[in-house]
């Protein structure tokens, strides 16, 4: 079901379940798992997560699930959970193009990614209301930080899935594309973004990360910017940055 490809090094990952419109079992996330990890073991400089077909991911893969004995805990607690945090800290820019379904694992995938572009047709929301279940893999922290609890919770009750269009503009995603649009425009920021200064974006999401997962103050956060920037001095992509402009030219920029 999960396909990888190298190329420029820019590792693609593709949901490809179509028939399931990509909803994910238990092998389905191990397969993930194992994916990311080639990615990395590869030295990739970008990475881009897609979804074959109708839909990026619908979430869970619930046909034969007996709700009497599913172990809920195993499936989100061990297999997710550890999955999106390895897809969060994953050492290079990545990027993710949302059509079709997003939703429950789904929505979490996104939420793990550094950059998501949205198709017009996107279709973001809890759609647990019909399943006497709650929204989950990351889902409560991300509407509630970018919607409020008011629309949060509305969301969650009525079952109302938000547009692409929607998304972006509440704060969720990068950017909306036209349908049919928005796989080129995420294949080409990530095929630029591979060319980069990958030191220095990492040390951006890592930055980020710690402004999301520790709340800091304005003042901590400049002392680890700094704190990364004099640790970026000692790349060799810094020094051609740094001649580039001097010599009035394009920088060449080699990853390291």
């Amino acid at each position: 079901m999960i396909e990888l490809t190298i190329a420029d090094r820019v590792a693609t990952v593709v949901l490809n379940a179509p028939d399931k419109l990509n909803a994910l079992n238990e092998e389905a996330l191990a397969e993930l798992n194992d994916a990311y990890d080639e990615a990395q073991g590869a030295g990739v400089r970008a990475l881009v997560l897609r979804g074959e077909g109708r839909a990026f991911c619908a979430g869970r893969d619930i046909a034969g699930v007996d709700p009497r004995d599913d172990d809920v805990s195993g499936y989100l607690g061990e297999l997710v959970t550890p999955l999106l945090r390895k897809m969060s800290s994953f050492p290079a820019p990545t990027f993710a193009m949302a059509h079709g379904a997003c939703l429950g694992v789904g929505l979490g995938l996104l939420i793990a990614t550094d950059v998501v572009y949205v198709d017009e047709n996107a279709k973001i929301g809890s759609p647990f209301a019909n399943l006497g279940a709650t929204l989950d893999s990351g889902g409560h922290a991300l509407f509630f930080e970018r919607l409020g609890a008011h629309k949060t919770l509305d969301l969650i009750y009525t079952g109302r899935l938000m547009t692409g269009a929607e998304a972006v503009q509440s704060g969720l995603f990068s950017q909306v594309f036209p349908a049919g649009e928005a796989l080129a425009a995420v294949e080409a920021a990530a095929a630029r973004t591979a060319t980069g200064a990958t030191h220095a974006f990492v040390a951006s999401k890592n930055l980020i990360a710690q402004l999301r997962d520790e709340r800091l103050g304005l003042w901590e956060s400049v002392a680890d910017e700094n704190a990364a920037q004099a640790a970026l001095c000692d790349t060799d992509d810094y020094r051609e940055g740094f001649a580039a402009f001097q010599e009035k030219r394009k920088p060449t920029f080699r990853g390291n």
